[in-house]
């Protein structure tokens, strides 16, 4: 078995996933600020958790263009 290899996909796989979580859970911690009624949050807060979203969605894409073969033809 070719265990560099092993490690380097498994290193891959967790720094996808933990940026994808991170991504989404960026977006909902913004989109939360940005619906705050009490204080008056900057403008850009919301395009900002939208755009996190946006990434965790092409994220999520890619993984799947990555795995469907059928997508590679």
């Amino acid at each position: 078995m070719k265990w560099l290899e092993l490690l380097s996909v498994a290193g891959a796989t967790l720094v996808a996933a933990v940026s994808v979580v991170v991504l989404y859970a960026l977006g909902v911690r913004l989109t939360a600020i940005a619906g705050d009624v009490q204080g008056s949050p900057a403008a850009w807060i919301r395009p900002l958790s939208y755009v996190c979203f946006g990434f965790c969605g092409l994220a999520v894409l890619f993984g799947l263009w990555l795995i469907v073969p059928y997508f590679h033809h």
